[in-house]
């Protein structure tokens, strides 16, 4: 049995030569990924190959995977994402099952300037 935390390393490192066909294939045929902020569900392989092809895009996209916890059958990765104009993270928690990605909830946290009464309390996060 493959580790966890392997198949989700070679999930990204697929995601990033934009063939979302073969990315797919590291998710099982049940496979269900869920985005709650928007409150979609993609079913299937096929699906998240085909909503990932179809995505307007400015360029290729470019994934660095920032962290990535995994325990025997699940993993959390903080990931960058970039088409070369569009920039964002996405936190995704994954269930492995049978060395597949069974299930995927994936966090699109919007940026947002931090309030200017906390100032004096923080510091910037540099941008990478």
């Amino acid at each position: 049995m493959m580790q966890a935390a392997n198949i989700v390393r070679n999930f990204w490192d697929t995601m990033a030569t934009n063939d979302f066909t073969a990315a797919s294939h590291f998710l099982s045929e049940d496979f269900t990924g869920d985005w709650p902020q928007s409150g979609e569900r993609i079913v299937g392989r096929a699906n998240f190959a085909a909503i990932n092809a179809t995505y307007p895009a400015k360029g290729p996209w470019q994934f660095d995977v920032q962290r990535l916890v995994a325990n025997d059958d699940e993993v959390v990765t903080d990931v960058a994402i970039t088409d070369g104009d569009l920039m964002a993270r996405a936190i995704t928690f994954y269930m492995i099952r049978n060395d597949l990605i069974a299930r995927q909830i994936e966090y699109w946290p919007d940026p947002y300037d931090p309030p200017t009464w906390r100032a004096q309390w923080i510091s910037r996060i540099p941008q990478s």
